[in-house]
């Protein structure tokens, strides 16, 4: 299994703590970077000797939210290919429809029951560290 440099962009620092507890319950070796909002994020992303694997992205977001900054991400020609799930509370189809025009690796609504949400993450990192395209 691969390790894997994440980039989670969330607003809320309650779902941070949540992602991060999961992260360590589970002993996974991930790096987890993480960004407040999309503009931290693209920031961050300038950076292209040091991209992340894989995105998470929540689309309720001040400044840039998740839609727009997925529009940045995939017009940008050293970005578009960082696989980019969408980690959101949004079950508007509206916003799924959108996400995956703009092209996302995945959907992924959070649920309320913390075991139910472990166990989404859990899945979501087991095949990307082990499907990933190319190595670092």
């Amino acid at each position: 299994m691969k390790t894997l440099k994440i980039l989670l962009i969330e607003d809320d620092m309650i779902e941070i703590m949540k992602f991060t507890r999961v992260i360590s319950s589970l002993s996974l070796p991930h790096k987890i970077i993480e960004a407040s909002n999309g503009e931290d994020a693209l920031g961050l992303l300038e950076d292209k000797d040091n991209l992340p694997d894989i995105i998470l992205l929540d689309l309720n977001m001040p400044k840039i939210n998740g839609i727009e900054f997925l529009t940045i991400l995939k017009n940008d020609k050293d970005l578009k290919y960082i696989p980019t799930i969408i980690l959101t509370t949004s079950s508007n189809p509206r916003d799924l429809l959108a996400c995956y025009e703009i092209g996302i690796a995945g959907y992924i609504l959070k649920p309320l029951k913390y075991e139910e949400y472990a166990s989404k993450i859990e899945k979501l990192l087991s095949y990307w560290s082990v499907n990933k395209f190319k190595d670092n």
